[in-house]
């Protein structure tokens, strides 16, 4: 995971699907409780749980429909969430400079969540995090680190803490 701030990271285990997503749902109160956008690096290899997190941020902001990864579309916006979210997926990205084709940049200047996963497939072209979350194995199930790069990010993290979640 890439240094970024002297905040404690939190960590939080994750035993199921459901608790991934929990986790996300617990991501989006905060966030909507922050009154700002985010910008979240998704960090682990594949099958541990980086776009059942976002599902769980997505319908945590109030998205009904089904959330699939956009391995092959780079971005699947969700325009009718307040604020705006986009989910990428830059697992395909054979160059980061295709990011500039698609016009990554106008992505990040409002208030809007972008979720990210494979980020560093973006690396030189993607804006630093507020938050990253980094999913790993952990006996049966999954631990999520969170780690904040901005002051958005830790109170992101404190807000996560405050809800009684077990982290350190």
């Amino acid at each position: 995971m890439t240094e970024v701030s002297d905040s404690s990271p939190y960590r939080r285990e994750l035993a199921d699907e459901g608790e991934t997503e929990r986790l996300g749902r617990d991501l989006a109160a905060a966030i909507l409780a922050s009154g700002h956008g985010l910008t979240v690096f998704l960090e682990g290899n594949l099958g541990m749980g980086k776009t059942t997190l976002s599902r769980g941020l997505l319908r945590g902001m109030g998205h009904g429909g089904s959330v699939k990864s956009p391995t092959y579309t780079l971005v699947e916006p969700y325009e009718q969430l307040k604020p705006v979210a986009y989910h990428f997926d830059l697992y395909r990205l054979g160059d980061p400079e295709e990011l500039e084709y698609m016009g990554i940049r106008d992505y990040f200047l409002g208030e809007d969540i972008c979720l990210i996963e494979w980020p560093e497939r973006g690396q030189g072209i993607l804006p630093e995090p507020d938050l990253e979350i980094e999913l790993s194995t952990s006996g049966t199930g999954r631990l999520a680190h969170l780690r904040a790069g901005t002051e958005r990010g830790e109170y992101i993290i404190s807000e996560l803490q405050g809800r009684g979640r077990p982290g350190d």
